[in-house]
């Protein structure tokens, strides 16, 4: 069984520009810059009928204009058991929209619906339990990340390796939008 996730890939000039805020937090385990990604619809593990018709509904997304997308500062996941550091993505209209339109095609694949609020972001970190509040707040109030923008112009369909979670990813699809 594939475990999927939509997911709009960040530009690799991006990636590296998120990069250089890697390092001194105590407790984390650092994403590659090659895998960041803005999901969009997580699935986990699925059945391959199942992954076929998501891929099909896919394909017959409305046509749409490439979408603006803003990272805008960075914060974590966890409160007081932090357990991700993330940059944040403004929630503009068109994401929302976007993403809005994933949940649809996901559910009409056959997929059960989400249950999380979508929150869009891209994870820089996977935090252990080691990691202690403070040395986060202290982590992201020492590290300033002004706005970077990107367009993005397809969504992409991929594949994870069961596991804690950070890649490596394999896009298993690629659905332009226009």
């Amino acid at each position: 069984m594939p475990r999927l996730f939509t997911a709009l890939a960040v530009p690799e000039a991006i990636g590296q520009t998120l990069a250089l805020h890697r390092g001194g937090l105590p407790g984390a385990r650092w994403i590659e810059p090659g895998d960041y990604h803005v999901t969009l619809r997580f699935l986990g593990d699925v059945s391959l009928d199942l992954a076929e018709d998501l891929c099909a509904a896919l394909a017959e997304a409305r046509p749409r204009p490439p979408v603006e997308i803003t990272l805008d500062g960075l914060a974590s996941f966890g409160g007081d058991r932090p357990r991700a550091v993330f940059a944040a993505v403004a929630a503009s209209p068109d994401l929302l929209d976007l993403q809005a339109e994933q949940e649809r095609l996901a559910r009409r694949a056959g997929a059960e619906p989400e249950r999380r609020r979508f929150t869009p972001h891209v994870t820089l970190a996977r935090l252990n339990r080691s990691a202690r509040p403070e040395d986060v707040a202290m982590f992201l109030s020492g590290t300033a990340l002004a706005p970077v923008r990107f367009t993005a112009r397809e969504v992409v369909l991929f594949s994870a390796r069961a596991s804690t979670g950070g890649g490596p990813y394999v896009a298993e699809a690629v659905f332009p939008f226009a």
